[in-house]
């Protein structure tokens, strides 16, 4: 087995040659209702671990020295027969534009001679480090419990200079992760979750590409100031009638207008979405042009819980394509998708990898045959929050104008985040260890999932509080009837009595998040009553308990 070393450009792009991708590659005029989805009924043609575990063989060891350049095309398989993407361009935003190559990180690629003795990045030296080594101990597929991790857990050593000692030949070591890096992440942890994008969703277009972020939150703002121009630009973002709380404070003060679309029980409505784009009238809002960007969250959606069907994903793809929107898909709980049955899903031992992915919904990313699509993955919901780790897939040119903007600002994501989550995720477990914890994990959310629908049966008064059990997520959306709250009666405000109840539930000694938080459009009065509850972190017995002192405030409150 040869190495490959990376240090330059493209050296180890298609290292191997797949078979044809099937009929969907060879669409032109490529229409999304055609496409085998990368996952689900009609993947038997995507992408497999099988191909990957193969393609690396031919690739031989990966050497990526210190600030190595990376694009994650050196990682993807050959794309026969796709389409290139459409440009997006006229999406970009002014400040998009006007950015360039950060000159120092262009620089590096002239690293790729290894002949050549460098003076010219300001790359402190690895002796000056002061940590010679982390320890870590993980837990060894398919046994992830607590229990089993301490008993008989894989220890887990990243010494500083693994990649260079011959006796070890790593792939990736301290003396790399904890120095400068490239905008687009490792070389190492990049070429992971760019296998693992194509395995799960296998974009239709040929020159997609994938760069790590510093986390979704971070991403969504570079993202919004790359397509949205700002202050007296008069520009809006369409998303969910109600959406992430954080999204919308990150939308806030670079002065865009957030309009929220109608929701069902599925999540957005595509004909609402187009009869608003449809009938838009700047004169009437405020100035504002038409929109051309949508967020949204389609699986769990926060804080609703709702998930978009396949159909109704392509639905929002087809307005989309109409009103010609840059799409920005948010996805941290994609793989927390469950059976709406109480917890008679089987044992992990007993579902396979193959039927996992056929299992899952396939995204926005798997659908989009313009590149019109910027998905945003995260590490924080299914791995661990503080790594601040995850990644962004688009267009070539897309990605290109988000490391512009990631090299003068963030510099990437972090070095130990990254050589840690790449010793766990690529070398302890590979790819179908990954797909096997994630198995795990919708188990064990389904699980508490089903603590919270029985809690919520046995004391909330099903008279004035109604809701959807999730398919997928950690959020319980409450509805209240607030027609027959006495204070609404007696002419006071949704908001008001909203403060009320959460007050008591406070007194009460629950914590509960209020649905005006979330509310996209905050400058209109509300006309529903929401509570959001999660099933994330509290034990079963807690859980039960939370439910129960919230039940007694509403009861209180509607004086039932």
């Amino acid at each position: 087995m040869g190495e490959a070393l990376i240090n330059g450009s493209g050296a180890v792009s298609n290292v191997s040659a797949l078979e044809t991708l099937g009929p969907a590659a060879k669409l032109t005029d490529a229409d999304p209702s055609e496409i085998p989805p990368a996952s689900g009924p009609g993947r038997e043609n995507a992408v497999t671990i099988s191909d990957i575990l193969e393609r690396r063989a031919k690739a031989g060891r990966l050497i990526a020295p210190t600030a190595s350049y990376a694009d994650s095309d050196m990682f993807k398989g050959p794309q026969v027969g796709k389409p290139k993407s459409k440009s997006m361009n006229h999406h970009l935003s002014a400040e998009s534009l006007s950015r360039h190559p950060c000159a120092l990180k262009q620089a590096a690629r002239h690293l790729k001679n290894p002949n050549i003795i460098s003076l010219g990045g300001g790359l402190p030296c690895a002796e000056y480090f002061p940590i010679e080594s982390i320890t870590l101990k993980v837990p060894t597929p398919p046994d992830f419990s607590e229990a089993a991790t301490s008993q008989s857990g894989a220890e887990v050593r990243i010494g500083k200079y693994d990649a260079t000692d011959p006796s070890i030949q790593g792939t990736y070591d301290l003396a790399v992760a904890l120095n400068y890096a490239q905008a687009s992440g490792s070389a190492q942890l990049l070429r992971f979750v760019t296998e693992h994008t194509e395995l799960v969703h296998n974009p239709p277009y040929s020159d997609w590409r994938s760069c790590l972020t510093i986390g979704s939150t971070g991403a969504l703002e570079q993202t919004l100031r790359m397509l949205c121009d700002g202050p007296g630009r008069r520009d809006s973002l369409l998303t969910e009638e109600y959406s992430f709380s954080t999204a919308l404070e990150t939308a806030g003060p670079l002065d865009l207008k957030v309009v929220g679309v109608k929701m069902d029980g599925q999540g957005l409505l595509p004909e609402a979405m187009d009869e608003l784009l449809s009938n838009w009238n700047p004169e009437e809002r405020e100035g504002r042009r038409k929109p051309h960007v949508l967020y949204t969250v389609p699986s769990g959606q926060n804080p609703t819980g709702t998930t978009q069907g396949l159909e109704r994903r392509k639905q929002v793809y087809e307005v989309a394509r109409k009103h010609d929107l840059f799409v920005i898909e948010d996805e941290p709980y994609y793989y927390l998708q469950m059976p709406l049955e109480e917890s008679k899903e089987t044992e992990s031992e007993e579902e396979t990898v193959e039927s996992f992915m056929s299992s899952l919904i396939p995204s926005l990313l798997s659908l989009d045959v313009d590149g019109r699509v910027l998905r945003m993955d995260s590490f924080s919901k299914v791995v661990v929050p503080g790594s601040r780790v995850g990644w962004v897939t688009a267009s070539e040119n897309i990605i290109e104008q988000y490391l512009r903007h990631a090299e003068v600002c963030n510099q990437g994501a972090n070095g130990i985040s990254q050589v840690i989550l790449y010793k766990l995720l690529d070398e302890q477990w590979g790819h179908e260890g990954y797909f096997k914890w994630l198995m795990n994990l919708r188990q064990e959310y389904t699980k508490r999932r089903d603590t919270m629908v029985t809690a919520a049966e046995k004391f909330l008064p099903k008279e004035v509080v109604s809701w959807t059990v999730p398919v997928a997520g950690m959020f319980y959306w409450l509805k209240i009837d607030h027609s027959q709250h006495p204070g609404i009666q007696a002419g006071k405000g949704i908001l008001e009595v909203e403060e009320e109840i959460f007050n008591s539930c406070i007194a009460r000694g629950v914590l509960v998040a209020r649905g005006s938080w979330f509310r996209a459009e905050q400058d209109t009065e509300p006309n529903e009553l929401f509570f959001r509850a999660t099933f994330a972190a509290a034990t079963a017995e807690n859980m039960t308990e939370a439910i129960r002192r919230f039940g007694e405030a509403i009861r209180e409150s509607f004086k039932l």
